[in-house]
């Protein structure tokens, strides 16, 4: 069956809010040494998707992750789980802040050690309650409206506005006129979009810049029948755990419990019996070598 006109131009619209973000995403990654994995050829994983796993191994296609340690031939560790998405009406719109949640949701319980930046970059007609559910279950949003999608477009000479009754034959006028543009013209065209709404952009980099760039504070290690240690480092941690004399106590030690601390306020708390549970989850806080990342696709 022939691609109808109407669905299109509606993917023309998001390759244009993909490219707009793409080389934001790209800069950021080089300026902090991340890993920017986005669909396309990447030798560790079987097709171009840039598909994620989660704890029951359940697949999520994502359009840019931001990786610590990772390579085109090694996965790393999720720093950012970023999706974008057009939709010209109310009734898609909600449909695509639920898919949206279902897919980062739970690849960021997978990856809660890492407490990684989740994040979704909308255009179109998405409802006031759509964006604040999303904000309050951690989402950090750039939504450019319609009107700034129109505008952009408008400054090329296509009329980016639709109704739903709008017919094939005028789709297919606005296909035309885009995919009529040179190359040259085309790489224009994001940037202009992101030029409509500044502040919003430099609003969205600036909250992934304080997930990515936090450090550790500190590292509480409480042993449920002695003093707490507060340390500077993770290797600090681990070497008090392994070297901690259960059996100089006078009780079997219960649990540990372990609180990591971020300077920007941030926490992430973890509760073991065992002493190899509790290094081990202080191990996932260390810099991972790249030569040490393991395929995990």
């Amino acid at each position: 069956m022939a691609e109808s006109p109407a669905h299109r131009f509606g993917q023309i619209i998001g390759e244009v809010l993909e490219a707009a973000v793409a080389p934001l995403l790209a800069a950021f990654a080089e300026k902090h040494g991340l890993y920017l994995d986005k669909q396309g050829d990447r030798p560790c994983r079987p097709s171009k998707r840039c598909t994620w796993l989660d704890l029951n191994k359940n697949k999520h296609d994502l359009d840019f992750v931001l990786e610590r340690g990772g390579t085109p031939e090694q996965l790393g560790v999720p720093a950012a789980f970023i999706e974008t998405a057009w939709r010209r009406y109310t009734k898609h719109s909600r449909n695509k802040a639920q898919e949206i949640q279902g897919a980062i949701g739970p690849l960021a319980e997978t990856y809660k050690n890492a407490r990684p930046f989740v994040g979704v970059v909308l255009a179109g007609v998405f409802t006031e309650g759509a964006l604040t559910q999303l904000r309050s279950l951690g989402f950090s949003v750039l939504y450019f409206s319609y009107e700034s999608v129109v505008a952009a477009f408008k400054k090329f000479g296509i009329d980016a506005t639709s109704e739903e009754n709008t017919p094939d034959s005028k789709f297919s006028k606005k296909v035309a006129a885009y995919e009529g543009l040179s190359n040259a013209r085309r790489a224009i065209l994001p940037k202009l979009l992101l030029a409509t709404q500044k502040k919003d952009v430099a609003e969205f980099m600036a909250a992934l810049e304080r997930v990515v760039s936090r450090q550790i504070e500190r590292i509480i290690v409480l042993p449920l029948h002695g003093k707490f240690a507060d340390l500077a480092t993770i290797d600090e941690a681990i070497k008090f755990i392994e070297s901690y004399k259960e059996e100089a106590n006078a009780q079997p030690i219960e649990r540990y419990e372990i609180q990591v601390r971020y300077n920007n306020d941030d926490s992430i708390h973890g509760s073991f019996r065992d002493k190899s549970d509790a290094m081990a989850f202080l191990r996932t806080y260390l810099p991972m070598p790249v030569a040490a990342v393991s395929k995990r696709r």
